[in-house]
């Protein structure tokens, strides 16, 4: 089971987010062991202060690198192990599946929100592993970025969702964005859902997801079919809607 503690100003608002729907009741049934640090309660000032003004001109305040080391060092003494340390930043690589996809085969994570102006470089150097950024634009504090990330990581992990096809099929997987999905009624606003869908035969209607998960990719994202792993099937039904192969 993965072990995941996230250090933050706002531990409440985690744990609210961490606690409902398909995460919470992972947590709940013992799939996953997620745990929010309040960074103050590491300070050795007394008026629990943790941020102050940085050095050089500018405004904000910056978080002080003490209180996040001391907030390190006790998830350590108490997991008995080093984690691998991620701070959420707009400087970082952006996310991928497929670094998700990694990063759930770790077995301790320890995730670090940076507020106001950021964080003291002294403790980004000494315990940050990686830098990882949810997105090319920048948040008020990182844990609204690091809650995405552990979302992304904890749905991938043993026992979260009931079956490996829940996250093998979806968007991005393998390189491709997810085709096209219907329930009842059968048809809404006069339009039907696809009969191939519903004729019960499974080699048909695998086909057809296929051909439309190519679809949306090349109307949509046609930069990923770079990168995907396609054959020759692929290839030809993609030259049918106007794709021309980069040699």
């Amino acid at each position: 089971m993965i072990k995941i503690d996230l250090a933050t100003l706002f531990p409440d608002m985690c744990e609210t987010v961490l606690s409902e729907s398909i995460v919470g009741r992972a947590r709940k049934a013992g799939h996953l062991d997620i745990k929010c640090w309040q960074i103050r309660d590491y300070t050795v000032d007394k008026h629990r202060n943790v941020d102050d003004t940085p050095y050089g001109p500018g405004k904000g305040m910056l978080l002080q690198a003490d209180p996040i080391y001391r907030t390190w060092e006790a998830v350590c003494a108490e997991r008995a192990s080093r984690p691998h340390v991620i701070y959420l930043s707009p400087q970082g690589k952006t996310l991928t599946q497929q670094r998700a996809k990694e990063l759930s085969r770790a077995e301790h994570l320890f995730v670090l929100c940076g507020h106001y102006e950021g964080v003291d470089q002294r403790v980004l150097d000494e315990i940050v592993d990686e830098e990882i950024s949810i997105g090319d634009y920048v948040l008020t504090g990182g844990e609204l970025g690091a809650l995405v990330l552990i979302d992304c990581v904890a749905r991938l992990c043993p026992g979260v969702l009931a079956d490996e096809s829940c996250f093998t099929e979806e968007s991005h997987w393998n390189g491709l964005l997810e085709y096209p999905q219907y329930t009842k009624p059968a048809v809404w606003h006069g339009v039907a859902v696809p009969e191939i869908v519903t004729n019960g035969n499974h080699a048909a209607i695998a086909r057809w997801r296929r051909e439309m998960s190519l679809k949306n990719t090349y109307e949509k994202r046609p930069e990923l079919l770079k990168n995907a792993q396609l054959n020759e099937k692929d290839k030809w039904f993609l030259r049918t809607l106007g794709w021309e192969e980069e040699l």
